[in-house]
């Protein structure tokens, strides 16, 4: 048995590492048929059907798998981020799609009207995108293709030949044990870029604006984040310690976030509130790492529509103003960034 499972690409590697496995797939299956009523079954029975079958082999491993190996290599920023490149590469991969989508919108397999190799192989290589870029958006929009997917994997020489334990249709995760979504759609942020902007520009001049500019609000969420028992702290650099120490124990998800939590007020008179951006829309997979999580309160903010709210943001990440507690202000002590 051949176990396609599990696929995890780095670098530059990934359209080598694909073909690899798709080979070693197709010489599996071929060399694994005894019956040729089966065989011929598979490679098409007719030099018509032979010849659709090594159209249907061919296409899926060149045009169609470099389209999504493009947008797989950009939204994982296995190459710089380009939004102009991002968008031609996914009008590419539908392009694409939209071949299959047509013809299995009147047929039910891509040769003829039983499986063939081309079903099997092209099935094994739609493992790769459902797992990682096409998301529940575009699956919708491409109903003939889905159903054909889940049609084929039931096939028993597609179960005898092939192994896959990914969730079907299941968009790509966090390993962290958490349901941390890595790639929903693609992005206006870059989140490695923005954290490289904070730290080496002017915050309020150069950096805050760049940020809103690129902003996803559909990508990413921010968050109002205080500690629930402020009347428990005590001297200022304490509470700084506080805060350093539930960065650290957020380090499971830090490359999804960023954000401040800022100290404010003065001894045994002090607070601790914040602004931190995620990757979703869920707060709770992108905190609960850390142990002491639901020592803090979440409010989801919207900077988008709400200018006080972004005014907020803006306080929180340049650490330049007084804070507003229940209509007091209160001046800053200290503060971390998280990213």
């Amino acid at each position: 048995m051949y176990r396609f499972t599990n696929i995890y690409y780095y670098e530059n590697k990934i359209m080598c590492n694909i073909i690899l496995h798709m080979g070693s797939f197709l010489r599996t299956v071929i060399n694994s048929i005894k019956d040729e009523k089966v065989k011929r079954s598979l490679l098409g029975s007719t030099n018509e059907e032979q010849a659709s079958v090594l159209k249907w082999l061919s296409f899926t491993n060149s045009d169609f798998l470099d389209s999504v190996t493009k947008v797989f290599c950009i939204v994982t920023c296995q190459v710089p981020f380009n939004k102009k490149a991002l968008d031609a590469a996914y009008a590419a991969l539908d392009t694409q799609a939209s071949i299959f989508e047509t013809r299995l919108t009147d047929y039910t397999y891509l040769v003829n009207e039983h499986i063939t190799l081309a079903d099997i192989f092209t099935a094994a290589a739609f493992t790769f995108p459902f797992s990682t870029v096409i998301g529940a958006e575009w699956r919708k929009s491409h109903p003939a293709i889905v159903k054909w997917f889940n049609t084929v994997i039931q096939e028993p020489i597609f179960k005898d030949s092939f192994y896959y334990d990914y969730p079907i249709v299941k968009p790509f995760e966090s390993k962290l044990g958490r349901s941390l979504s890595l790639l929903l759609k693609a992005t206006f942020l870059y989140l490695k870029k923005w954290k490289r902007k904070y730290s080496n520009e002017d915050t309020r001049p150069v950096a805050l604006p760049w940020f809103w500019e690129h902003y996803n609000p559909e990508e990413y969420s921010i968050w109002k984040v205080a500690y629930k028992y402020n009347d428990e702290l005590t001297m200022t650099f304490m509470s700084n310690n506080l805060v350093g120490g539930f960065f650290n124990r957020l380090s499971g998800s830090v490359k999804y976030m960023f954000g401040c939590l800022v100290v404010y007020g003065e001894n045994n008179n002090n607070g601790i509130i914040g602004a931190i951006l995620i990757k979703g829309q869920n707060f709770k997979p992108a905190f609960d790492v850390a142990p002491d999580w639901e020592s803090y309160s979440y409010e989801k903010l919207d900077p988008v529509n709400k200018p006080e709210d972004k005014e907020f943001v803006n306080d929180m990440w340049a650490w330049d103003k007084p804070v507003v507690i229940n209509g007091e202000t209160r001046e800053i002590a200290d503060g971390k960034v998280l990213k």
